[in-house]
């Protein structure tokens, strides 16, 4: 408790020195915002494995650090190049230490129907839009993590999709940690898709030097009648750092959204994911792949919420763990009494690669109608000494046999993104880690 409490009081004296910071934007409405959530953060305590929600999820190497305010610090084109895909066919919004990088990015001047910029800009000409969404789906008063990105919000990217607008090229967004010992960033983002509106959204997350670092990011998703969203996540920060991320999804009349999310990197790594079906006709996937050695640990928290009759949702998720690493999945599918005519699949599978790494998976479904098709699943092995033996008396290596399984294996979960660049960059990257 004494620890909770010294902790909480670090965050509470930085936020007055954040707040400073802010100059006139301290007086706007979501300030107020932000101060209730820092009350609320002094109230609630940091998770133990006491909780149901954490129980396999230890984070007091989390607790044992002081984390700082970044500072703005400045990088050459050169040094992020090989972490971005074509800046010629995307747009793209570059953040270091936090802070939104204008002279990195590459957001045209204008594209009908779309607002792309950094929510501290949005949030500064009191954007309607902003008012209206942000940190509606995302409430901080029951999640300590939330509630600190909520009081320290500042920074992130802000995407607003109007009617019938079809944008071609993707958005990427690099969150980009650099230079700096002991920093926390907040990134916050919100996704407005409108009515018959379309949108693929690339989110990557990487750290350039070893440094200790902690990324709490918060991400809400608004997708209205008809619209389509492709959203793709990558995680690849460095194995010292800590990653806390939510994910808030709301589904209106025959909207349509799809999550890939690629963990790689962390220390501690966890992901709540929630998508909640609030009209007919939505289709929901989920799909998402983790891969972890030495002592890292993956949790993967999932909810969709079927509350509406005539929904479809598909979920999968791999795991490969090799070394001490640990991964926890917790799926749960809700299908509420008047969700009729519901369709939900879901399965996690797992391939261990050392006898000494550890998942702890448990899917989950609860429904209270009863004209639904519903299943779910989670498997978890080691790698088929037939698949093994077959590859060998082909005249593959050992370790070429094995990696070639695994690589198979863990493919298939990006095989659906559509867009080629980021698909062949991300199978790719899983060729180059299963390699070493």
């Amino acid at each position: 408790m004494t620890l909770n409490n010294e902790l909480k009081n670090w965050y509470v004296t930085n936020f007055k020195m954040f707040e400073e910071g802010l100059n006139g934007e301290s007086k706007s409405k979501f300030h107020l915002v932000r101060k209730d959530a820092l009350s609320k953060f002094r109230e609630l305590e940091f998770p133990t494995t006491k909780d149901e929600e954490w129980k396999y999820t230890n984070i007091s190497p989390l607790l044992n650090y002081n984390f700082r305010q970044p500072v703005s610090i400045r990088l050459k084109p050169e040094q992020i190049e090989k972490y971005l895909f074509s800046t010629k066919d995307f747009i793209t919004l570059v953040f270091v230490n936090g802070f939104y990088d204008e002279s990195l990015s590459s957001v045209p001047k204008e594209i009908k129907g779309l607002t792309v910029k950094n929510l501290s800009a949005a949030l500064k000409e009191n954007s309607p839009i902003c008012e209206k969404y942000l940190s509606r789906f995302a409430p901080y008063q029951s999640s300590i993590f939330t509630a600190l990105s909520t009081a320290f919000v500042k920074e992130g990217t802000f995407v607003h999709v109007e009617k019938n607008a079809v944008i071609e090229k993707p958005i990427q967004l690099l969150y980009l940690t650099a230079t700096g010992e002991n920093i926390i960033t907040n990134p916050r983002n919100l996704f407005v898709i409108e009515n018959n509106a379309q949108v693929k959204i690339v989110e990557i997350h990487k750290s350039l030097e070893e440094n200790v670092n902690f990324t709490n990011l918060v991400t809400e998703v608004v997708v209205e009648g008809n619209a389509i969203v492709e959203h793709v996540k990558l995680q690849d920060e460095n194995l010292k750092s800590f990653h806390i991320s939510r994910l808030e999804v709301d589904l209106k009349k025959s909207s349509n959204y799809a999550s890939y999310n690629v963990s790689i990197g962390a220390s501690i790594a966890r992901s709540d994911i929630n998508a909640r079906f609030n009209d007919e006709g939505g289709e929901c996937t989920l799909n998402g792949l983790y891969l972890a050695h030495e002592n890292q640990l993956v949790d993967t928290h999932t909810l969709i919420d079927h509350a509406k009759p005539h929904c479809n949702s598909h979920e999968l998720y791999k795991g490969v763990m090799d070394d001490k690493s640990r991964a926890v999945f917790n799926g749960k599918v809700m299908v509420r009494k008047d969700a009729q005519k519901t369709n939900a699949f879901q399965e996690n599978k797992n391939i261990l690669l050392s006898d000494d790494a550890v998942v702890d998976t448990k899917p989950q479904l609860e429904i209270f109608a009863d004209d639904v098709k519903c299943s779910h699943g989670a498997t978890i092995g080691q790698l088929s000494k037939e698949g093994l033996f077959y590859l060998r008396s082909r005249g593959f290596s050992e370790e070429l046999a094995r990696t070639t399984l695994i690589y198979a294996f863990a493919s298939d979960v990006v095989h659906s993104i559509s867009i080629s660049e980021v698909r062949d960059k991300l199978e790719e990257m899983l060729a180059e880690k299963l390699l070493k």
